[in-house]
């Protein structure tokens, strides 16, 4: 099956957003009002903690999160905890992260986020806070999104992520499929602190394949990942790992009130 070039998918994005364009004009939308505040929490593990091809923590990690949405605002907090003395920091809380989100949308097709990460690490590594970007193509094939993060503290570098995902229902199976890829390209100040490669270029490759199911109101997703070091000098560095690349399995667990 031969992969569509980059000319065909934008081909693809135009047409149906002028159909969808189309579709929204000849019939008649109802409003419907969205919930003015929303809460999100869960659970993840994993059996590594992969961050941007960046092996972190080569054992069982736990991480639990919660946000909070009011109107287009959400406020997070998100953790990892080690589950294992792999770091010598069982049972601690190696990181946490806190995110303000604002989304919204250009137009039907086309969803937009702004916002501001801070990643506090408790025991002991420089805290630091990245802005970011992002656009969404609900419109596209396997709808692609791009996210440019940038690191004004620590790194002073950039990191853009590309990612298209895809969701398969299975008739009356009690799970579905979620498919999804994402590749990251870094520029040389991002690198040279993270890494200690003075370069910019494509870093990582991460392909993940998740089994969603819901359990009363819970979703509930087992999941496969794979993540690949992309540049030559990365591979290289042997910064966190040795291994180019990663395979590590998952759980997650979330509601929504």
């Amino acid at each position: 099956m031969k992969t569509l070039s980059v000319g065909m998918i934008m081909l693809l994005c135009v047409v149906a957003f002028v159909n969808a364009q189309e579709q929204a004009t000849e019939q008649p939308v109802e409003q419907v009002a969205s919930e003015p505040i929303g809460l999100d929490v869960g659970i993840d593990f994993y059996s590594k903690y992969i961050f941007r091809g960046q092996n972190l923590v080569d054992d069982w990690v736990m991480q639990p999160y919660a946000s909070m949405g009011i109107e287009d605002f959400t406020l997070g907090v998100w953790g990892n905890v080690d589950m294992t003395n792999e770091n010598d920091e069982e049972w601690n809380f190696t990181e946490v992260d806190y995110t303000l989100d604002y989304s919204n949308r250009l137009t039907d097709g086309i969803g937009y986020s702004l916002g501001y990460i801070y990643y506090a690490f408790p025991q002991g590594s420089n805290d630091t806070y990245e802005f970011y970007g992002g656009l969404t193509f609900d419109t596209c094939p396997m709808d692609p999104s791009i996210t440019w993060y940038y690191d004004a503290d620590e790194a002073n570098g950039s990191y853009v992520a590309f990612a298209i995902g895809h969701s398969i229902e299975l008739g009356d199976a009690p799970f579905g499929i979620d498919l999804g890829l994402n590749v990251g390209w870094a520029d040389s100040s991002y690198n040279e602190y993270y890494w200690g490669v003075d370069d910019d270029g494509f870093n990582d490759l991460t392909v993940s394949v998740g089994l969603p199911m819901q359990i009363g109101g819970w979703s509930l997703t087992p999941s496969v990942n794979y993540a690949y070091l992309l540049d030559s000098d990365i591979q290289d560095s042997d910064r966190y790992d040795s291994s180019n690349d990663q395979v590590y399995a998952g759980i997650s667990l979330g509601t929504s009130f």
